[in-house]
């Protein structure tokens, strides 16, 4: 039986490039399926691709993560494709993509960008994303070779067990912690990546939406492992009231006498915060265990790739 295979593309705005990419997705992937999801745009977007042969949905609610939630609860398919609809990526690699996940029975594929145009990839982004790809490894343990990639081959296990609950740009971040978490199978391929065409604007802003992403990222490593994110909060509050207690614990062993009470209170309340910030996490990992068995039996619940070749 042959693979149902789904081309997944967030737009908006780009009337420029959305007939390019989904001509050269089609040339690509002959038998797939490419869904348009046109996120509120005020340009020819929506025509242009259904005239290029998409079937395309509109999602009038703005950001990307909320575009990819209803992609990923609408359309049906045994593999998916996500890329964006700015012809960035090389659509010519998506075979290789989709192989690499079928054969490898993998639940996703990330294509890892690849550039030698400054033109292509801006040095601030390129920055961003390799402090966010090294901040994930300390966090999470695992480095991803590229956090932020929008060009990925995802299995209907992976998709349909993804809570996709970001609403913006974090939603790359999202799917990689998810995979990390549920310790999915997961590989990478190096692709080139392209500057956008003539008359195309970038939608992601470096200092906005990387301070975004940021903050998402520890919203996410709270989440997930929230007894080390406590007990990083713990230890420096415990920090915090030897500094400001040590002196004074000293100077009572030796008068018998708290001169400096307001001192003494402030440090003897940051104790007392630090324990029950260790407390609070040692509760609520017993929470994130119970989510995470959840989520795993939602992951397993729902069959594996079963390649055909």
């Amino acid at each position: 039986m042959a693979l149902r295979i789904a081309v997944l593309v967030p737009c908006r705005n780009e009337a420029v490039t959305v007939g390019r990419v989904v001509a050269d997705f089609r040339t690509a992937l002959p038998g797939a399926m490419i869904y348009v999801y046109d996120n509120g745009s005020g340009d020819e977007t929506a025509a242009i691709a259904r005239s290029a042969g998409a079937i395309v949905r509109r999602e009038e609610a703005p950001g990307k993560g909320g575009v990819v939630r209803r992609m990923f609860a609408e359309v049906d398919a045994d593999v998916y494709l996500i890329v964006d609809g700015d012809a960035t990526y090389d659509a010519s690699r998506a075979p290789e993509l989709v192989a690499m996940l079928v054969d490898n029975e993998l639940d996703m594929v990330t294509a890892v960008r690849e550039h030698d145009d400054l033109a292509a990839y801006r040095p601030g982004h390129a920055t961003g994303n390799r402090a966010f790809n090294r901040l994930i490894g300390m966090l999470f343990g695992v480095r991803p070779g590229d956090l932020l990639s929008g060009y990925r081959a995802l299995s209907r296990r992976f998709v349909k067990s993804f809570p996709a609950q970001s609403q913006r740009f974090e939603v790359e971040t999202e799917m990689t912690v998810h995979a990390l978490e549920l310790n999915v199978p997961r590989g990478e391929l190096p692709t080139r990546y392209l500057p956008r065409p003539a008359g195309s604007d970038s939608k992601l802003r470096t200092w906005r939406d990387g301070l975004r992403i940021l903050r998402f990222m520890v919203r996410l490593f709270r989440d997930v492992k929230p007894f080390a994110f406590f007990a990083l909060i713990a230890a420096g509050l415990a920090l915090a009231g030897l500094v400001l207690g040590g002196g004074v614990f000293v100077e009572f062993m030796r008068t018998r006498q708290v001169p400096r009470l307001p001192t003494a209170v402030l440090a003897t309340g940051l104790m007392v915060l630090a324990s029950m910030s260790f407390a609070c996490g040692l509760i609520l990992d017993s929470v994130a265990r119970g989510r995470l068995e959840s989520k795993r039996l939602a992951y397993l619940a729902l069959s594996g790739i079963q390649s055909s070749r």
